[in-house]
C-alpha cells in the first residue's frame, strides 16, 4: 500500500515537471502566434486571411483519419510501456507506421477528387482569388501529409513522458514563424501563396526533427517491415469506432466553418480563424496539462491499478476547468478590449465568436480526461457510437437554423449545448466502463467548480460594469480577478488534501 502511494505521488510529480516544461513551450508558442496572427492579417488581408483558413480546412477535413490512428498510436505505445513489453512496443509501432501509408494513399486520393471539386464548385471565394485558393489546397495537402507521417513520432515522444523535446522544438518552430512574418513584409510576390509555401516548409523541418530525435532516443522507432494480422485487426477495430468519433469532431470544427462560409462569405471565416486561434492559444494551458496527464491514466489501466486511475480522472477534471477558468475570465469580460488592443482591424463578429467558443470549451475540458480514460481501456464501440452519434447532430441542426435565418452565432450555442449533452453521456458511459461513479464526480468535480466560478466572478463583474472601458479597468480587473479567484478556488475549489499539499509546497518553497 505504502509502495502505491509513493508511487502515485512519484507519477504526479513526473505529471507537475512535464506540465511546467509543456507551458514553458506553450507560452512561447502564444506569444508567437498571437504576434503572427496580427502581423499576417494585415499583410494578407481580411478576405485573403480568411481564404487561407477555409481551404485549409477543407484538407483538415480529412484529418479524422490520421487523428484516429494518433489516438490509436499514444494509446498502444502507452499501453505497451505500461506492461513493460518493449518488443511488442516495436512491433505495433511498425504496424502504425504501415497502416500510415495506406491511410495516406486514400486521404491524398480523396483530396484530389472530392476535396477539389468542392474548393472550386462549392464555396464562397472572389473569381479573382480563385488560382490562390488552388495554390494554397495543394500546399496544405502537402503539409497535412508530412504531419500526418510524423505523428507516431508525436505519439511516441507522448508515451514516454519526454515532454521537454516539445519545448526544444517549440523554440526552433518559433523562430521559423517569425522569419515567415519577416519575409511576408519584405516580399513582392503573392503573399498568400508564399505563406502557403513557407508554412509547408517549416511544417517538414520541424516533423523532420522530431523524426530524428525519435529514431536517436527510441528503439521501437525505426522502421522494420513487420505483419500481423492480428495486432492489424486489433489497431483497426480500434481505430474503426476512433475514426467515427474523429469524423464527428472534425465535422463540428471544420464543418462549421465551411458551413458559415457558404452562408456568409471569407470574412466571417476570417473573424473565425481568429476567434480559434485565441481559444486555440488559451485552451494550450489545458492540452499541455491534459498531454501529461494521458499517458499516466493509460499506464494505470494496463497495470490494473484502478484506484488510482479513478483519482487521477477526477482531480484532473476539476484542474483542467479551473486553469482554464482563471485564464479565460478576463478575456470573457474584456474581449473588446483585447481585440482593440492586439489587432488593428478587428472583423466583423469576431468578439461573439470568441467568447462562445471559450465558453464551449471550458465545458469540455471536464470532458478531456474522460476521453482519455474511455480510450485507455480499449473497449470504446459504445461510447464512440453513441458520443460521436451526438455531435454529428450539431451539424444538421447548424444547417437548419442558418436556412432558417438565424444569425452566425447560433452555430456555437448549438455547441454549447452539445457540449453539455456529451459530457453527461460520457458520465454515464464511463461508470459502466471503468465504475467512475456520477455522484462521486458530482460532488468532486461539478460542485467545486461551480462555485468557484460564480463567486469568482461577482467582483471582475462589478468593476466591468462600473467602470469605462480603459488600459487601467483590463490590468485592475486581470489583477483582481486573478487575486480573487485564486482565494476563492482555495476556498471552495479544493479538497482538504489538495489544501494540504498547496500548504505542504509553499512551505518548502519559503523555508
Amino acid at each position: 500500500m505504502i509502495k502505491q502511494v509513493s508511487t502515485f505521488q512519484a507519477n504526479n510529480k513526473r505529471i507537475a515537471k512535464n506540465t511546467l516544461l509543456l507551458y514553458f513551450r506553450m507560452i512561447l508558442m502564444m506569444g508567437v502566434s498571437l504576434y503572427t496572427v496580427r502581423i499576417v492579417l494585415n499583410v494578407l488581408g481580411i478576405v485573403d486571411y480568411g481564404i487561407y483558413n477555409v481551404v485549409g480546412g477543407i484538407v483538415t477535413m480529412f484529418s479524422f483519419l490520421s487523428g484516429t490512428m494518433a489516438t490509436a498510436s499514444q494509446r498502444f505505445f502507452a499501453f505497451e510501456l505500461g506492461r513493460k513489453n518493449y518488443d511488442q512496443l516495436k512491433k505495433t509501432f511498425s504496424m502504425t507506421m504501415t497502416i500510415y501509408v495506406l491511410i495516406g494513399i486514400v486521404i491524398f486520393i480523396l483530396a484530389e477528387t472530392v476535396g477539389l471539386w468542392f474548393l472550386n464548385n462549392k464555396m464562397t471565394i472572389p473569381v479573382e482569388r480563385m488560382e490562390a485558393a488552388n495554390w494554397i489546397y495543394q500546399f496544405a495537402i502537402l503539409s497535412f501529409m508530412v504531419t500526418m507521417f510524423g505523428v507516431p513520432y508525436n505519439a511516441a515522444i507522448i508515451a514516454h513522458e519526454r515532454m521537454n523535446i516539445y519545448a526544444y522544438m517549440s523554440i526552433i518552430e518559433a523562430s521559423l514563424k517569425l522569419t515567415i512574418v519577416y519575409i511576408l513584409l519584405v516580399t513582392t510576390f503573392d503573399k498568400l501563396k508564399l505563406y502557403a509555401i513557407l508554412i509547408f516548409i517549416v511544417t517538414t523541418l520541424i516533423t523532420f526533427i522530431c523524426k530524428i530525435y525519435c529514431r536517436i532516443k527510441f528503439d521501437e522507432c525505426r522502421f522494420k517491415f513487420y505483419w500481423s494480422k492480428s495486432l492489424f485487426k486489433e489497431i483497426v477495430n480500434y481505430s474503426g469506432w476512433n475514426l467515427f468519433g474523429a469524423l464527428a469532431n472534425v465535422f463540428n470544427n471544420q464543418g462549421v466553418s465551411i458551413m458559415l462560409n457558404i452562408f456568409f462569405g471569407p470574412i466571417v471565416n476570417a473573424a473565425l480563424a481568429i476567434a480559434f486561434q485565441v481559444n486555440s492559444s488559451i485552451n494550450q494551458f489545458v492540452q499541455n496539462f491534459i498531454i501529461a496527464v494521458r499517458p499516466q491514466i493509460t499506464k494505470y489501466y494496463a497495470s490494473g491499478q484502478k484506484e488510482q486511475m479513478l483519482k487521477l480522472i477526477l482531480q484532473s477534471s476539476k484542474f483542467s476547468f479551473l486553469l482554464l477558468f482563471i485564464i479565460t475570465m478576463p478575456v470573457l469580460l474584456e474581449t473588446h478590449f483585447v481585440f482593440t488592443l492586439w489587432l488593428k482591424k478587428t472583423p466583423e463578429y469576431v468578439i461573439s465568436f470568441t467568447r462562445f467558443i471559450i465558453i464551449s470549451t471550458l465545458i469540455d475540458t471536464l470532458s478531456y480526461p474522460l476521453m482519455a480514460a474511455a480510450q485507455a481501456t480499449g473497449k470504446i464501440k459504445r461510447y464512440q457510437a453513441t458520443v460521436g452519434g451526438v455531435m454529428l447532430l450539431n451539424l444538421p441542426l447548424s444547417y437548419l437554423f442558418l436556412r432558417l435565418g438565424y444569425p452566425s452565432y447560433i452555430i456555437f450555442v448549438l455547441g454549447i449545448f452539445n457540449s453539455i449533452t456529451c459530457l453527461l453521456l460520457r458520465l454515464f458511459l464511463l461508470k459502466k466502463m471503468i465504475s467512475l461513479q456520477f455522484v462521486s464526480y458530482f460532488n468532486f468535480v461539478i460542485i467545486p467548480i461551480t462555485l468557484s466560478s460564480f463567486f469568482s466572478y461577482l467582483i471582475p463583474c462589478f468593476i466591468f460594469i462600473n467602470f469605462d472601458e480603459s488600459i487601467l479597468r483590463f490590468l485592475v480587473n486581470g489583477f483582481v480577478g486573478l487575486l480573487v479567484s485564486l482565494f476563492v478556488i482555495y476556498i471552495l475549489g479544493l479538497s482538504k488534501n489538495e489544501k494540504n499539499y498547496i500548504v505542504e509546497v509553499i512551505k518548502r518553497i519559503i523555508y
